[in-house]
């Protein structure tokens, strides 16, 4: 799986064949605290016109931001979203896109990451902000 570490409080390894991460060809090629990375095809996630479908950008920092979330709240609290907003700057016809996702925010019940998605020449794409909400996990 792809889209998320095992033992990450509140993740279930058992679907991970419905994630729709992995669905789009998300994978995470860095994970760290200050900086994850993912890449995902533009091909297979287009809209009718050819382009990279901005749905599918939304995916990919949603994911990325969830997981960074996620790390910051293990294992006491567990990462939901709470708000997603998307710039989209430029189309993409073609290759690979890759996603930086940094913290803005970092707290005890909430944390917040850019996310920057750019084509493989490095221009920017997309631009993404997510918000969670860090609730405590179920007990045992």
């Amino acid at each position: 799986m792809t889209s998320a570490p095992e033992g990450i409080p509140g993740t279930d390894q058992g679907v991970a064949a419905e994630q729709l991460a992995d669905k789009l060809g998300i994978e995470i090629t860095r994970w760290d605290a200050d900086r994850l990375v993912g890449t995902m095809p533009v091909k297979g996630n287009r809209q009718p016109y050819g382009l990279l479908h901005g749905g599918a950008s939304a995916v990919l920092a949603e994911t990325l931001g969830s997981i960074a979330a996620a790390m910051h709240a293990a294992p006491e609290r567990l990462a939901v979203g709470l708000e997603l907003s998307c710039t989209h700057h430029r189309g993409v016809t073609d290759g690979l896109v890759t996603g930086v996702c940094t913290p803005i925010h970092r707290g005890r019940s909430t944390a917040t990451y850019e996310i920057a998605v750019s084509d493989e020449q490095g221009r920017r794409v997309c631009t993404a902000r997510l918000t969670c909400f860090l609730k405590d996990a179920p007990k045992g």
